[in-house]
This record gives structure tokens, C-alpha cells and sequence, in this order.
């Protein structure tokens, strides 16, 4: 009986490395919205020439994260209110979707892990740890996603919520909203455990339209307090007469 021969260990390009590294950065708001990508400071970074750089940075441009402007490099995308209003009823229909399909084909043991990372991200919200809150909330969507099975539903919801993610530091959640949050999360295990996909599907797409409107309610915020103060329009005129 021969021995089994070991696999190769597979090591990661750094093309696929260098794309990670930068969608981090951007993501965690290292790069920030409206910020110009430094592609000399970068390459130093990363000890990298500028040629498989910015091969990564077009693949972060093909998934709504940068933008290219011609002859003055990349740009971290910022998203617009319209952009905002338009890709989030998307998303909220694509969680619809993926809750009725979830609830079809997901497995004991699947539900199981979903209620495990529920439990996690209570914890997070326990101690008031944002960052680990989000990261499992994603996990947990990301879940859901997974046991719909369905391929092009998941590359579209990736690339949507890529982009949308984009607005997390600047949405103001306050403690009431974040407390909200985690009981419309803690609403989504009765449906999954029943495999009630109706009840799921109208939950999520819910959960969506109220984060949608945080994200809103603060970018027009921001808006509002940038503005700078309207002066009164005196009539000179008046003013003459009365003195």
C-alpha cells in the first residue's frame, strides 16, 4: 500500500495579496472616501513596483471601491446620496431573496453556526465592541447568503454591500438604532429554525431599509452642518431711509 503523497501547499499570488491589502485599507477607512490612493507611499509599503499595484487597484476600481481619473491615479469612490438611495432597496431585495432561498436548502448544522455567531455578536454588543459587532454581523449575512446556493445572487450581494460598506464610518448609530439592530438579528433565528422563508425574507429586507436610513439620515446631517449660514439679505435701501 503506497503512502499518500502530500498536496503542494498553496501560497497566495501577490496579486490576490496586494488586492486584499488595499480593499482592507479602504474598507477600514485607512484610505478614506474622497482620499487619493498614494501609489509612491504604497509601493514603498508594500515593497512592490508600481506595475502590479495598480493592476490591484483596478480590480478594486472593478468592484466600486476606487476610481480611476485619468492621469491623476486612483480615487477612494464617495458615495452620493442618489447612490446611496439607489443600491440600497437592491441589497434589501437581495437579503429578500436570499432569506426565502436560505430557508429551502439550509441545514441543521447551518442553522446551528448562525446561532452561535448570533451569540457572539451579542456579546460584542455587550461590551460596546463596534468593530467585532460588525464583523460577525457581515459573517452572519454572509451565512445566509451562502445557504441560498445560489452563485450569481451572492456576486451581486457581494459587490453591492462592497460598495455600501463604504458609508460604515460615516453612518452615526446611535445606542437606540445598534440596540435595534441586534433584536432584528435576534428576529431572524425563529423563521430560519422553522424554515419559514416568508416570515425570514420580509425580516431582512427590513433590517436593510432601516440601516439604509441611518446611513441617510446621517450623510444629510453631515450635509446639513457643512452648509455654511445663509446672511440675511438687508435692503440698503431701508436701511438708508431709517437713518
Amino acid at each position: 500500500m503506497s503512502e499518500p503523497q502530500p498536496r503542494p501547499i498553496r501560497r497566495r499570488s501577490l496579486h490576490d495579496e496586494l488586492v486584499d491589502r488595499l480593499r482592507e485599507m479602504v474598507l477600514e477607512g485607512v484610505l478614506p472616501p474622497g482620499k487619493r490612493v498614494p501609489e509612491k507611499e504604497l509601493c514603498t509599503q508594500f515593497a512592490v513596483s508600481r506595475t502590479p499595484l495598480r493592476e490591484a487597484l483596478k480590480v478594486l476600481a472593478s468592484e466600486g471601491l476606487l476610481e480611476l481619473l485619468p492621469n491623476r491615479g486612483a480615487v477612494v469612490t464617495s458615495l452620493t446620496e442618489k447612490d446611496i438611495e439607489e443600491a440600497f432597496p437592491v441589497l434589501a431585495n437581495l437579503e429578500r431573496m436570499a432569506g426565502e432561498l436560505a430557508c429551502a436548502r439550509i441545514s441543521d448544522e447551518e442553522v446551528v453556526e448562525i446561532q452561535v455567531q448570533h451569540g457572539k455578536m451579542v456579546d460584542c454588543f455587550k461590551r460596546g465592541d463596534r468593530p467585532a459587532y460588525f464583523a460577525i454581523n457581515q459573517l452572519i449575512h454572509a451565512r445566509i447568503m451562502a445557504a441560498a446556493g445560489n452563485g450569481v445572487l451572492a456576486d451581486v450581494h457581494r459587490l453591492i454591500s462592497l460598495r455600501l460598506r463604504l458609508t460604515r464610518y460615516s453612518a452615526n448609530m446611535s445606542d437606540e438604532r445598534w440596540r435595534q439592530a441586534v433584536e432584528e438579528h435576534e428576529g431572524f433565528l425563529e423563521p430560519l429554525k422553522a424554515r419559514d422563508g416568508e416570515r425570514l425574507a420580509a425580516l431582512l429586507k427590513t433590517h436593510i431599509e432601516n440601516k439604509a436610513k441611518v446611513v441617510l439620515d446621517s450623510l444629510r446631517a453631515a450635509r446639513s452642518e457643512a452648509r455654511p449660514p445663509q446672511r440675511r439679505n438687508t435692503d440698503r435701501r431701508a436701511l438708508t431711509r431709517h437713518r
